[in-house]
């Protein structure tokens, strides 16, 4: 099943210009015929064509919204990008299919990588909603310091690091009807300044386990620890 992103204007569904072009040019979609449309706020509408071009696509809604069901906690998840892209859009990519609502990149004293493409993860966080048969698409924001992302607060505030310490263990947090704010650092680990800044903030260590995690599995380990402790 093929699901087009559109914003949606009283009766009509008009799709983003990549929406659009994929619509026209690969999959070929003519006018008249149905297709399924999300609006990326949860809603999902089902729609029949009537102006199908490359630049621009507009569907006359049929039915809906149908509103999804949202899971029962906010997931934030800011981390360092490693220098390996491929691999943080990896892990973005299954995030997006196992349940996140906001990604934000953060620049460490020991990060690798000063720069991200952000309209290319979001092109990625798309996809996977679209391949998940999800409605919601996640917050993607820009690569910000480490001491911008202190600002940006949940309920439940943690950071993982690999320090010795107070730490509390993945499987005790109580994800649900809860907004969380989880940290996690570059290959190097974060600075014993930047841990202790995070706990002057209110920030908590926390503990993923006995093994030592890449970046990119800690992500998805917490990810994966919301959806099923939730």
């Amino acid at each position: 099943m093929n699901i087009f992103i559109a914003t949606i204007e009283n009766n009509l569904a008009i799709l983003t210009s990549e929406e659009s072009w994929h619509c026209c040019k690969v999959l070929r979609k003519k006018a008249n015929d149905k297709i399924h449309i999300i609006d990326g706020k949860g809603n999902s509408y089902e729609g029949v064509l009537n102006i199908v071009s490359e630049k621009k696509c507009v569907a006359e809604l049929l039915n809906g919204p149908v509103q999804q069901k949202k899971h029962p906690y906010y997931l934030h998840l800011a981390i360092a990008p490693t220098k390996q892209m491929d691999r943080i859009e990896w892990m973005i990519e299954k995030a997006v299919e196992i349940g996140i609502d906001e990604i934000t990149f953060i620049q460490c004293k020991n990060s690798e990588r000063v720069v991200i493409k952000h309209d290319r993860i979001i092109k990625i966080v798309e996809s996977a909603v679209k391949q998940s048969l999800q409605a919601f698409i996640p917050k993607v924001n820009e690569l910000v310091p480490f001491k911008e992302i202190l600002n940006k607060k949940g309920e439940q505030n943690f950071i993982a690091h690999c320090e010795i310490g107070i730490k509390q263990p993945l499987k005790e947090i109580a994800f649900k009807n809860s907004s969380l704010l989880v940290l996690i650092g570059p290959e190097g680990d974060f600075t014993k300044e930047e841990l202790t800044l995070a706990m002057k903030n209110g920030f908590k260590g926390l503990d993923l386990g006995q093994s030592r995690l890449r970046t990119e599995t800690a992500g998805l380990v917490v990810c994966q620890a919301a959806s099923i402790l939730s």
